[in-house]
């Protein structure tokens, strides 16, 4: 369920807008951590991965089935980072790759921007997404 009072999931004008979304464990809790102090780049980036997975499943359980789902329009991928941790683009290649993965290499990949900040709950990786629907 949210941490808020927010949408998880919101759909207007042929796009679904995913709000950020937290490396969510099976069971419940998520990956915490800072890149460059509690975990090096490629536990980060594995953390981002399952950000990925954690996107999925939220619009797969708010929205419906991820066929209707066109393609990855935009992501904001943030890394809870020490201040001399500067590997924020690879982190979020973590989930990059899964949405390549998952869409394919033209459709799953999107624009991107990746950025290093303090996060709440010190989750290690938190991502945003816009998808564009299919047309019906």
């Amino acid at each position: 369920p949210p941490a808020g009072l927010y949408k998880p999931i919101r759909v207007t004008d042929g796009y679904l807008y995913g709000s950020g979304q937290a490396p969510m464990k099976a069971d419940g809790s998520y990956i915490c951590g800072r890149a460059g102090i509690d975990m090096d780049r490629d536990a980060a980036k594995a953390a981002a991965r399952q950000v990925g997975l954690t996107m999925l499943s939220t619009i797969r359980t708010h929205f419906g089935p991820l066929d209707t789902l066109d393609y990855l329009v935009k992501s904001l991928g943030m890394v809870n980072g020490s201040p001399d941790f500067h590997d924020y683009p690879y982190v979020i290649n973590g989930y990059s790759e899964l949405m390549a993965e998952v869409f394919g290499p033209e459709k799953g990949v999107g624009a991107r921007s990746a950025v290093g900040m303090f996060l709440p709950g010190n989750v290690a990786v938190e991502i945003e997404a816009i998808f564009k629907l299919h047309s019906n």
